[in-house]
């Protein structure tokens, strides 16, 4: 059995983030915490160890249940971590994916946006929404 795992590969293979590269980065831009402290990429995790993930503008906690290394389909990686994220936060995401299912329209023949456009949609987006999401 697995005593200690890279922290970036069990958020990788527990599909809270989609690739490996992202879960380095957030750890890398300390969007990942444990007991309040940024960690590296290298960070060895063991189990019950308490996570703190900021991701898309969401605080997010978890608890290690299990320690992978590989990547598992999502009913399996669900059985590796107890989602400890508070009630509110959870709200805040709801709220926030509540009618995002549908694709944005334009108007027929109007084609695809050009560069200007799309640059004042995310604008848009940015003030609209208040996340930092579209900013880049």
């Amino acid at each position: 059995m697995l005593q200690k795992v890279r922290i970036d590969k069990w958020l990788w293979s527990v599909r809270i983030f989609k690739s490996r590269t992202l879960a380095t980065d957030a750890c890398k831009s300390g969007k990942v915490k444990i007991d309040k402290q940024a960690v590296k990429p290298a960070y060895l995790i063991q189990e019950g160890d308490i996570i703190d993930v900021r991701k898309n503008g969401f605080d997010l906690v978890f608890e290690v249940k299990k320690l992978i290394k590989k990547r598992v389909g999502a009913p399996l990686a669900q059985e590796c971590y107890a989602d400890l994220t508070p009630e509110e936060e959870l709200n805040k995401y709801r709220d926030w994916f509540i009618g995002k299912a549908s694709a944005e329209r334009r108007e027929r023949g109007s084609g695809t946006p050009t560069k200007k456009e799309r640059r004042e949609i995310e604008q848009f987006k940015a003030e609209f929404f208040g996340s930092d999401e579209y900013d880049e």
